[in-house]
């Protein structure tokens, strides 16, 4: 017996990013998940620096004066505004799990302050870190 002929049928075209108007609330969506994905990245270090703090003082030594340089200490400023950022988007998050600013002018505002406020609370870590230390 021979197969028959199936009808073609024209399937729904997905929507692609040609479509899309870019917008705050995606923008922050890809950036949250970027540094979600950076914080493992930052998690290795954190775990790199309590291994050599294990070891005894050569190794903690090799560590805290890389981390004490120049490049040692961009990186754990990059990492410290990753660390605000997710944690700002994670916020937003979880304001909207309590179903809290779905509207279009509170979205822009908590994406704008998220983008905002984690330079400034980056800021203030590592300003109130330098005045303290």
């Amino acid at each position: 017996m021979a197969p028959t002929a199936r009808p073609t049928v024209a399937q729904p075209m997905s929507p692609h990013l040609q479509i899309y108007r870019w917008t705050w609330t995606m923008a922050m969506s890809v950036f949250h998940r970027i540094t979600g994905t950076a914080l493992y990245g930052g998690t290795a270090l954190v775990a790199i620096w309590l291994v050599a703090l294990a070891s005894g003082p050569v190794a903690y030594s090799y560590v805290a004066g890389f981390f004490g340089s120049l490049i040692g200490r961009l990186i754990l400023f990059v990492y410290t505004w990753i660390l605000m950022h997710h944690m700002l988007g994670g916020l937003r998050h979880l304001a909207w799990d309590f179903g809290i600013g779905f509207d279009r002018e509170k979205r822009l505002a908590m994406s704008r302050m998220t983008l905002i406020g984690s330079p400034v609370l980056t800021l203030v870590i590592w300003a109130v870190a330098l005045l303290v230390r």
